[in-house]
Parts: C-alpha cells; structure tokens; sequence
C-alpha cells in the first residue's frame, strides 16, 4: 500500500531511528504538534519523494504544505500524479 511505502521512505529518508511505520498514523500532522519534522526534514523528504515517484512540485509553497500534511495528503499527491 502507499501510505505504507510513504512511511518507510519517511523514515529512511530522515534516519528515524526509534520511529516504527505503526508509529506513524496517516492522518497524523507530519510536522510540529504530529511527528514533529522541520523544514530541512521537509527538504529532505521532498527530494527523496521526487526521486522515488518521479514528482512534479511547484513553486508554491503553501500548495506544497497542503500535499506535505499527512502521509494521507502525500498518498493523495502521488496518486494524482500517476495518472
């Protein structure tokens, strides 16, 4: 499944050490009050995200923030982007 794969490249992309996939909900905010990424984080999973998926983002970067909410929300993202 996606969300499971997301969570696997989220945790080995970042060297999530003590973070499980089972830790990680889908509905779950990635970052602050959820797993509590940062925007390095951000960078570095967004280049691991292209690189897999062979993505397409743009500029925008409060577009981008909708599709980096969630695991769900990046799922979503990819799965458009498949078609």
């Amino acid at each position: 499944m996606i969300t499971e794969e997301i969570k696997q490249l989220i945790i080995d992309a970042l060297d999530l050490e003590d973070i499980t996939v089972e830790d990680i909900e889908d509905e779950a905010p990635l970052f602050n009050e959820g797993l509590g990424l940062d925007s390095i984080d951000a960078l570095e999973l967004g280049m691991a995200l292209k690189k897999k998926y062979n993505l397409q983002m743009g500029p925008d970067s409060d577009e981008n923030k909708k599709y980096f909410y969630s695991v769900k929300t990046l799922a979503d993202f990819i799965e458009s982007q498949k078609q």
